[in-house]
């Protein structure tokens, strides 16, 4: 699918890393390195600007190799970045390793994947359907 893009940075687009990768790999077009502190987060630059078609959203997610090598992740993962939405994409950076971070300029930092989205109709209705489950939840199905 096509999707209308400007790429204000020196940066390559975000590329697919194997054919069947679900998530394109986007990267920091900070000038300067950023120093993220343990416990600390940071919003890094892309320098892309996208225009998403109607009835799609694009999820910014982390790298695993990034959280399994150093604790960092996407703060909201995913973050949606939605159809109508023309600023840059940012993506927010949480440090949740034992030692300062540092963010390079054109580091991958973070995963482009395009999802189909549909809108909620909502239904009113005086109650719901019985289920097995019920109300339950927060671990009321038990643990491992």
């Amino acid at each position: 699918m096509q999707v209308l893009v400007i790429n204000s940075s020196t940066n390559e687009l975000p590329a697919y890393e194997t054919s069947r990768s679900a998530g394109c790999d986007v990267r920091s077009a900070e000038e300067l390195d950023v120093e993220i502190a343990p416990g600390s987060r940071a919003m890094i630059s892309t320098g892309l600007f996208v225009s998403i078609p109607a009835g799609y959203e694009i999820q910014v997610r982390p790298r695993s190799g990034l959280a399994a090598k150093w604790g960092i992740t996407v703060l909201n993962s995913p973050g949606t970045i939605d159809a109508d939405y023309r600023g840059e994409i940012r993506v927010i950076l949480m440090n949740h390793g034992k030692d300062i971070f540092t963010v390079r300029p054109g580091d991958r930092i973070g995963q482009l994947v395009l999802n189909k989205v549909e809108q909620i109709e909502w239904n009113v209705v005086p109650e719901l359907d019985m289920t097995e489950r019920g109300a339950g939840g927060f671990g009321s199905t038990g643990q491992q």
